[in-house]
């Protein structure tokens, strides 16, 4: 392992192209939120999956699975950390997930639902209720992708649970 390769030097880690997807392109050492820094750049990719069937999206989620597991697990042990707060990668799948259902940005109503999405998602990312409290405690690239899964079908069932709602009240 490359000795400039450690959560001491977060920049050099950049050269590293597993760091650079891991940490979003750089966006997760933001000093402050990078967690929510990284779902906000995830939401463009999802806004644009929107007007295609929800299955495409779904396969694309399965990929980023997928592949975020192996890239969060090589980037975690390059930078030297179980689960670093610079890995926003987990955070672009789990806000995939949450907005898996919700439709295009349309209308101002359709924009206030994918605000609303956003929040709901990083309230149970920074909550993590059972199981995703469990699944922050695996290691690897697994551990730091299950807790954001979790957190994404929390976030999936209120905010289906909200539109219904909405829907049955109009």
């Amino acid at each position: 392992m490359d000795p400039k390769m450690t959560s001491q030097n977060p920049m050099s880690n950049l050269l590293n192209p597993w760091v650079f997807l891991a940490t979003g392109f750089g966006a997760g050492f933001t000093p402050k939120a990078p967690g929510t820094v990284g779902t906000l750049l995830s939401m463009p990719l999802f806004i644009v999956l929107a007007y295609w069937h929800w299955a495409v999206s779904a396969a694309v989620l399965i990929v980023m699975f997928g592949a975020g597991v192996v890239i969060c697990d090589r980037a975690a042990a390059i930078l030297r950390l179980k689960d670093p707060g610079s890995i926003v990668w987990d955070e672009f799948v789990g806000m995939g997930i949450t907005v898996l259902a919700l439709t295009p940005i349309l209308s101002f109503a359709d924009a206030v639902w994918w605000l609303v999405a956003f929040i709901l998602f990083r309230l149970f990312d920074i909550a993590k209720p059972w199981p995703a409290r469990y699944f922050d405690r695996w290691s690897g690239g697994m551990g730091i992708m299950m807790d954001d899964v979790a957190a994404g079908l929390y976030a999936l069932c209120c905010l289906q649970a909200l539109i219904l709602l909405d829907a049955w009240l109009l």
